[in-house]
């Protein structure tokens, strides 16, 4: 048992409470109790404490939807269909296992050092990807890229899926989860629809693909379908999964927001990838409205940039004042929950992960306060301003601790469990000759962007 304390203690808890000169004791991977730190080392005497000076705590960030990579910088200035047909699909293509397992390793490496606790990624290999997020620390939910269909099988398949379930579901000591994923409903057929559903029964765990990213999405659908997206999840009965969380939803309307609310889908809200690749806004206030948990996603290194989740706090905040033209919209305490306690619902994980009250996971981060970018800090009255400096002033280059379920990965700025350096230097041999590989690909195979734009029609 150990006690932690700061300045501040920002618990998320239902009452929002910001405890000045706070504590929290924390025994194994769990939370023990939270409180004022002179009360605390009344209560626990003999109990080390470890103190962050100039800091808040706070729970770990919730990243609701995230693609390891490695083309970050190198696939930029196209609408998300083109770009899926330009960049992504062939580098999908030549991917090797080796690549899949570098990417893991240093965008959870990224992740953790800018105070992202929970981490939900698709993408391939996964065996990797595991083992990377047993060996930093991380708390991942995977989800394989998915893809059921003689025109896109070059994606992991329900099989592979499967066996990365019965491998490394709950492993690391209930640190992973594995989940049933779908690149995109188009990318299946219908017997694989039906297989989905039966492996998420089968093995209790969740689903998640993309939904309503763009106009093409929506019209895309109405022409196989004759529904809209999410309609047609709830009419294929991809929605009944035991937890249901989908991507984007940018163009979903009313009539698909009250399904998300009736089926208690979560939702994953991505807005500076939906900024970059120009879809569009979300509706997140009228989500949030009716009750939908709607979490924070950074979305992929190559279609953000980069995982910091306070910049994806800021821009969440920005674009829906932008989008609704009202400085209100999605004030700061709404996109806080967003990335803690929403984003853990989303994932159905609320009892466990998103706050810091005694019984949960000991997911916790510290910022320093000693910057620029925090003064002023007003702790109390009608000015209070900490979690309006969380959402629009705080960076992840910020954060000097994280600790995932109860065990430090990152102190001091610097990550515990593995050389990032080391992580760098990898991935700049690699990427280049992925790059080589996927242009030897579509050099070979000559107009292979028609091509591919035929195998989506």
């Amino acid at each position: 048992m150990k006690i932690l304390s700061a300045d501040y203690v920002l618990t998320m808890n239902q009452n929002l409470d910001c405890i000045k000169n706070g504590a929290i004791v924390v025994e194994s991977t769990l939370v023990q109790q939270v409180g004022k730190l002179e009360e605390i080392r009344t209560q626990f005497p003999n109990l080390a404490v470890e103190h962050y000076a100039d800091a808040v705590l706070m729970p770990g960030l919730v990243n609701t939807h995230c693609h390891s990579g490695l083309l970050r910088g190198t696939a930029e200035g196209l609408p998300v269909w083109d770009w899926l047909q330009q960049f992504i699909d062939p580098m999908h293509r030549v991917l090797l296992p080796e690549d899949a397992k570098m990417a893991s390793y240093l965008c959870y490496a990224e992740a953790l050092l800018s105070g992202t606790t929970t981490i939900v990624d698709m993408w391939r290999f996964m065996d990797g990807s595991a083992e990377a997020a047993k060996e930093l620390g991380i708390r991942a939910v995977l989800v394989p890229y998915v893809a059921e269909h003689p025109d896109h099988n070059y994606f992991e398949t329900l099989h592979s899926n499967e066996v990365l379930i019965q491998q490394w579901h709950q492993g690391a000591n209930g640190r992973i989860n594995v989940w049933v994923g779908l690149e995109h409903l188009f990318y299946a057929e219908e017997q694989a629809l039906k297989r989905i559903q039966h492996l998420c029964q089968d093995y209790q765990t969740g689903f998640h693909t993309h939904s309503n990213e763009s106009k093409f999405d929506v019209e895309e659908n109405l022409k196989r379908y004759n529904k809209r997206p999410i309609q047609t999840l709830e009419q294929l009965g991809l929605l009944d999964a035991p937890q249901c969380l989908l991507a984007h939803c940018v163009w979903a309307n009313s009539t698909e927001i009250d399904i998300l609310k009736n089926y208690q889908v979560g939702v994953a809200h991505n807005p500076i990838s939906n900024m970059k690749l120009a879809s569009g806004a979300a509706p997140i206030r009228e989500m949030l409205a009716k009750g939908v948990a709607v979490g924070l996603g950074t979305d992929g290194e190559k279609e953000n940039n980069n995982l910091d989740m306070f910049e994806e706090m800021k821009t969440a905040s920005l674009l829906a004042k932008f989008a609704n033209l009202d400085a209100s919209a999605l004030d700061a305490w709404s996109v806080c929950k967003m990335a803690t306690t929403l984003g853990a619902k989303a994932l159905g994980m609320q009892e466990s992960i998103g706050s810091i009250e005694t019984g949960k996971q000991a997911d916790i981060i510290a910022i320093k306060t000693a910057t620029p970018r925090m003064t002023p800090l007003i702790d109390e009255g009608k000015l209070f301003n900490l979690h309006h400096n969380l959402v629009h002033a705080v960076q992840g280059q910020d954060v000097v601790m994280t600790m995932v379920a109860g065990q430090t990965v990152v102190q001091n700025g610097k990550l515990m469990n593995a050389d990032l350096q080391h992580l760098i230097d990898q991935v700049n041999r690699a990427a280049p000759l992925l790059f080589k590989r996927r242009e030897d690909w579509l050099s070979l195979r000559g107009n292979a962007v028609n091509e591919l734009q035929r195998e989506i029609e």
